[in-house]
């Protein structure tokens, strides 16, 4: 009990909040505890190592993330804590402070983008491990594990709560359901102050504005019929085609970065058939809310004026065609100011490792707060890694960069959360 007082005395003398962030972080890290804390990084890398490839090689299918999730509280009740798992699947894991109230949380994400039957074995060659899913997000669960360690080892005692959170639904048609319950629904809901996730790669970068996107389904259906006896009847492919030319016809902005895509489409029985039915889905994308309903508009009225010019084009003697537009998916935008804390801090301490971090723009589990106005920074994972979403994803589990990550982040978390 002796060493925890006199961690506890040390961190105490760290500045209040308001002091200049660089003076804060770097207070943080001179004091007995934070090394403590650093030293555990350092020591238990292989434990973190292990801990990455554990999670990876349990499935955690879209919609599917159930075992992760059970496996994942299983992992921080070792440690202490004492994880429930809410109604939309999430794992909550609350590490209480001195002045208990408001609540930081740092959360990774549990699902990943692969299909059930998908071979999940990770395999090692030097430092890098490869397997779909092995970075995104199966190592930010890793580290957000080694931060839990690390605090535990430093006896560190913040002020305000901090809430160690494994979402489900942060991957494509999930849209940050995990994350939407939790600031909508959730039992912490209106006492979360700051927001950090666990997600990407990279030592010189932060994200700190989130992507909105929009996107649909839209369903083209006509009467059908052989391809030699019905010719001269609408088509239903044919104004799909039509809004596919004539989205890849607008312009948009490069600043703020906005985006289209015709992604996936389906339909029809066989090649000598008009088909009944065809579908086409489309994801829109921008750092602006603005720019991302303008699009939005732009498509939506592509739509019906492609099956009005089909209706008009051929014969519509068995009927004619008609468009279904379905919402599939929509995260909103947002950006956390500059001069927030949390960013603040988090250059503070990439200052204090050497490192000019640059702010970057993405589409994570922290677009939900950014765009209730919660500061919301996400932070790498992993020092390096490539080929998220494919097969051949891998990340590169070398120490010395990722303790300093890790360290990083630490620091952050601590300078955020507050200390007594």
């Amino acid at each position: 009990m002796k060493s925890f007082w006199f961690a506890v005395a040390a961190l105490a003398a760290a500045p209040a909040a308001g002091a200049a962030p660089d003076d804060t972080v770097r207070q943080i890290i001179a004091s007995p505890a934070y090394r403590a804390a650093a030293a555990s990084l350092d020591a238990r890398h292989q434990q973190w190592i292990a801990d990455i490839v554990r999670i990876t090689e349990i499935p955690a299918p879209p919609f599917k993330e159930q075992a992760r999730a059970e496996a994942f509280a299983e992992m921080l009740r070792t440690r202490g804590l004492d994880p429930n798992i809410d109604a939309e699947g999430n794992v909550l894991a609350l590490r209480k402070g001195s002045d208990p109230g408001q609540v930081v949380v740092v959360s990774a994400h549990l699902d990943t983008v692969f299909p059930e039957g998908t071979n999940v074995t990770v395999k090692r060659d030097g430092t890098r491990l490869s397997a779909p899913g092995v970075g995104d997000d199966s190592t930010g669960l890793a580290t957000l594990l080694a931060l839990v360690d690390a605090m535990n080892a430093g006896r560190v005692q913040t002020r305000s709560d901090i809430l160690f959170v494994g979402t489900v639904g942060e991957e494509g048609l999930g849209d940050l359901r995990g994350v939407r319950y939790l600031f909508g629904k959730g039992d912490y809901k209106g006492r979360i102050r700051a927001f950090f996730s666990l997600d990407g790669s990279g030592l010189d970068s932060m994200t700190t504005g989130g992507t909105g996107s929009k996107r649909y389904r839209v369903t083209f259906k006509g009467p059908g019929g052989h391809s030699y006896g019905a010719f001269g009847i609408v088509n239903p492919l044919v104004p799909l085609a039509t809004t596919v030319a004539q989205l890849y016809k607008l312009d948009v902005p490069a600043s703020p970065k906005t985006t289209y895509s015709a992604s996936v489409i389906g339909g029809g029985t066989s090649v000598n058939a008009i088909p009944e039915q065809v579908w086409l889905e489309v994801d829109m994308r921008s750092a602006s809310a603005a720019e991302l309903a303008r699009l939005e508009r732009q498509f939506l009225d592509i739509v019906p004026r492609a099956v009005a010019a089909e209706n008009s084009a051929r014969s519509t003697r068995a009927g004619a065609v008609a468009a279904e537009l379905k919402p599939i998916g929509a995260r909103p935008a947002g950006h956390t100011p500059d001069d927030a804390e949390t960013v603040r801090f988090a250059e503070a301490a990439y200052r204090a490792e050497g490192i000019a971090v640059k702010r970057d723009i993405s589409s994570t589990d922290a677009n939900a707060p950014m765009s209730l106005g919660i500061p919301a920074i996400t932070m790498s994972r992993v020092a390096r890694s490539a080929g998220a979403h494919s097969p051949a994803e891998w990340v590169d589990v070398e120490k010395a960069p990722n303790l300093k990550l890790k360290r990083i982040l630490l620091a952050t978390i601590l300078a955020t959360a507050g200390l007594p």
